[in-house]
């Protein structure tokens, strides 16, 4: 079978809207990808940022595919009633070819002052003190090249201290719990709900050999808030309507007091939202980071 790739270059106010969109259509997710800057100055802080995005995805060439076509080109034009929308490009992509077709638009990527991020299939120069993330994100979500990973990754590095246990709520492929263990947490708890991005992100975390610190379960809050552990800082880089969903199950109980939590997959105009539901399960907003319409909320469980 052959694949469509259909792509639409967006600045940033679009690109959640048209990335939701391709979402229902894609297989193996949905790239994003900024345009006009080399990967290895997304952040260096040469570049300037960048006024246009690429969301691309992939969908099947057959019998479906011109109804999936239709469908995707009726959404556009929804959204084009809210938003000046552009024409998709659609190429096709041979079968033999489509494995490889989506890994040439992740490149390695430094984040925050000692973090690399390299796809496997990638080469990079390391530098003294560099911590090297190699991962294949396969299905799973997660490749750092995305906003709310990023700023994820530059949280962690700043409020990792040796030691710590750590819980990555909504794990993906399990990039922040890699970060996690090689940037000095004693524990890590990686869970998911979907059973594929546990075994990927599992994939991973032996690759990167930390497998030692890092425990991979198919799980959610729930499981977690149900039994006596506690941890000293939790990530979740989800949707601000499942964080907001999560504060109503005692979301802030897994913090332990005097513990920090990070939040992101937030839209900068849900930020204040989601700041209210963290207060209302016992977690204190603190400080915000932001990239582009991407915001994260640092917050921390008082004594």
């Amino acid at each position: 079978m052959d694949w469509i790739e259909v792509t639409l270059s967006v600045d940033g106010e679009a690109a959640e809207a048209v990335a939701e969109l391709l979402q229902r259509y894609g297989h193996q997710g949905v790239a994003v990808e900024q345009e006009g800057i080399p990967p290895d100055q997304w952040d260096d802080g040469e570049a300037q940022p960048a006024q246009r995005l690429s969301v691309r995805a992939y969908f099947p060439a057959d019998d479906r595919a011109e109804q999936a076509r239709l469908e995707l080109e009726q959404g556009l034009s929804y959204l084009n009633m809210m938003y000046p929308m552009p024409q998709p490009v659609y190429h096709t992509v041979r079968d033999e070819d489509w494995a490889e077709a989506w890994k040439v638009h992740y490149h390695p990527v430094r984040i925050g002052r000692r973090l690399l991020i390299r796809p496997l299939w990638a080469q990079a120069d390391l530098q003294p003190g560099d911590v090297e993330i190699a991962l294949d994100p396969g299905m799973a979500f997660g490749t750092g090249t995305h906003p709310t990973t990023q700023l994820c990754l530059e949280a962690l590095e700043d409020r990792m201290q040796p030691g710590l246990r750590v819980l990555d709520l909504g794990t993906g492929s399990g990039i922040l719990a890699i970060a996690a263990a090689k940037l000095g947490a004693a524990s890590v708890l990686a869970l998911d709900i979907d059973p594929v991005a546990v075994t990927i992100s599992q994939e991973n975390i032996e690759q990167n050999g930390v497998a030692e610190k890092v425990t991979t379960q198919t799980g959610s809050l729930e499981s977690v808030v149900t039994s006596a552990r506690r941890f000293d800082l939790i990530v979740v880089n989800i949707l601000a309507k499942i964080i907001i969903a999560m504060c109503d199950q005692h979301l802030g109980e897994v913090v332990r007091p005097g513990g920090v939590a990070l939040f992101s997959g937030i839209i900068d105009e849900q930020a204040g939202d989601v700041e209210a539901a963290l207060r209302k399960t016992g977690l204190e907003p603190t400080a915000r980071r932001q990239q582009g319409d991407w915001v994260l909320v640092e917050a921390r469980r008082p004594h």
